[in-house]
């Protein structure tokens, strides 16, 4: 689904995954990471003008095997842009 927003986008995710994992799990592992903030309700609003995803509405999908759906919103002019670039580069550096 696409929305009119001045800056950012969102994505709905399901995924299944090979192995078990519950909503408590993926929110603890994604939360370890510096390149993302753990909120309940992400928006493109709260994510405008920051390089961090925000991530959140992580909930079990049972409609597919080890199955999880969660909401996540991003700052496109920032992740997904220019930032991306030189992530990649850095990772290649070292």
């Amino acid at each position: 689904m696409r929305v009119p927003v001045f800056s950012g986008h969102s994505l709905s995710i399901s995924a299944g995954f090979t192995n078990p994992i519950t909503a408590v799990e993926a929110t603890n592992l994604l939360s370890q990471r510096d390149d993302v903030i753990i909120d309940n309700v992400p928006t493109p609003l709260k994510a405008a003008g920051i390089d961090e995803s925000i991530v959140g509405r992580i909930r079990p999908n049972e409609t597919m095997k080890n199955g999880l759906s969660m909401f996540i919103a991003g700052d496109n002019l920032r992740k997904g842009a220019a930032l991306n670039t030189v992530q990649i580069a850095e990772l290649l550096l070292k």
